[in-house]
């Protein structure tokens, strides 16, 4: 099976937040997404995700201009993890003021035999929209999802409880962590949909996917990411507020 996609891509502050601590980059040709929240005093939280969204497109780059496999994109995306927290290591050793760096990161690559593979760490998110159903395609790292995982937290606790945005692992100059990978299938139609928790944080998927499900295949992306950045401002906009929309065209 070959694909086509359409993709486009979107931040705001929000509305009570100074600066942007989150990053994202797109590079539709190749099918490369990247997003990233970051974190840490000192504007090293810009300095974190900027340089881990950049770090990761060009590792993926290179492998994809190289002729790498759907296969070998995994180890591409691992090894590219472990290359940005030692640079991250190495940025803190130079300038203690950005100790405590550290941010969310997802990367998705597709290809265009169908193949699409996700690195994950953090509370960002990718979803997928299909058949009407949006699915979270990667699970959240924080102390609530864990303690919801080891059945000591029922769900319906999480969205209140005072610890939900507190994360167990991210890429940090002090934690390493491996990413998780995933392999989601692709088909057309499909939309995949990368947030930062500024969205998802504050609009329900219900929402998400009531917002995602108007006119979807008619809708300009830009224009979609547009109404969910507002609805997210309109339920507060506490946080920064990124997102990426990659729709699988239909065949034809």
């Amino acid at each position: 099976m070959t694909i086509r996609w359409e993709a486009a891509g979107a931040t705001h502050v929000g509305r009570v937040r100074k600066g942007n601590e989150d990053a994202f980059l797109l590079d539709e040709g190749r099918g490369i997404f990247v997003i990233a929240d970051g974190m840490g005093g000192h504007a090293a939280g810009e300095v974190a995700s900027s340089l881990a969204v950049r770090m990761m497109a060009e590792r993926l780059a290179q492998a994809i201009d190289s002729g790498h496999p759907a296969a070998e994109l995994p180890e591409v995306i691992e090894q590219a993890f472990h290359a940005i927290q030692e640079e991250f290591s190495r940025c803190c050793s130079d300038d203690p003021r950005k100790a405590g760096m550290g941010t969310t990161l997802i990367a998705c690559a597709i290809t265009r035999d169908g193949a699409c593979r996700v690195g994950h760490l953090g509370d960002s998110r990718a979803y997928r929209l299909r058949d009407g159903r949006l699915d979270a395609l990667t699970i959240d790292h924080t102390w609530v999802q864990r303690e919801i995982d080891a059945g000591r937290l029922a769900a319906t606790a999480a969205e209140a409880h005072p610890f939900s945005h507190m994360l167990s692992r991210v890429l940090s100059a002090d934690m390493p962590s491996d990413p998780d990978l995933l392999a989601p299938d692709l088909q057309p139609d499909d939309l995949l949909l990368l947030t930062t928790d500024g969205l998802h944080g504050l609009v329900p998927d219900a929402e998400i996917l009531r917002i995602c499900s108007q006119d979807s295949q008619h809708l300009p992306l830009p224009a979609l990411l547009d109404l969910l950045i507002e609805r997210a401002n309109t339920r507060g906009g506490r946080d920064n507020i990124t997102a990426i929309a990659v729709r699988i065209l239909p065949n034809g």
